[in-house]
């Protein structure tokens, strides 16, 4: 059974063009939901969503490196450049040279860096509480298979 709850984010009144359109919306619009206010905060700071994801991966990594990183982002090392380089010029993170390989930098976040990562994502955190308190056990458990199998895809 699918249970249809008109989302009033859309500026516009959509229509359903295939049947899994609405879920397809939801995914959209719960993310929006989801990043809002981590996004507010990030954008007193001069930052973005996509700051916000290189501090994530980097502050859960030991000694990642650029390469490893825009792996794990998904985009290309090109990519990865501007924003990477507005957050070391931000000093929000720094990195080593691999004592092993040379060429290599090992990122690393800064102590500001950590802290504008642990604000932006507790945010997060606490708008996922807050969504499986309200979705219950099963919801929350729902929600985990669906995302896991979403993940799956990448592999």
């Amino acid at each position: 059974m699918v249970i249809e709850k008109k989302i009033n984010s859309a500026s516009v009144s959509m229509k359903s063009l295939h049947p899994l359109d609405h879920a397809l919306e939801l995914l959209h619009f719960g993310f929006r939901g989801l990043t809002v206010k981590a996004d507010q905060f990030l954008a007193t700071l001069d930052l973005s969503r996509v700051h916000h994801r290189v501090l994530y991966i980097i502050a859960r990594a030991d000694e990642i490196n650029v390469g490893d990183l825009a792996m794990t982002l998904g985009i290309s090392k090109q990519a990865l450049h501007r924003p990477l380089k507005h957050l070391i010029d931000q000093d929000l993170v720094c990195f080593s040279r691999a004592p092993e390989r040379h060429r290599f930098k090992l990122l690393a976040l800064t102590e500001a860096g950590r802290v504008v990562e642990q604000t932006a994502t507790e945010s997060e955190r606490q708008t996922l509480d807050q969504a499986f308190r309200s979705a219950g056990v099963e919801g929350q458990a729902a929600w985990t298979s669906i995302m896991a199998s979403l993940a799956d895809n990448l592999n």
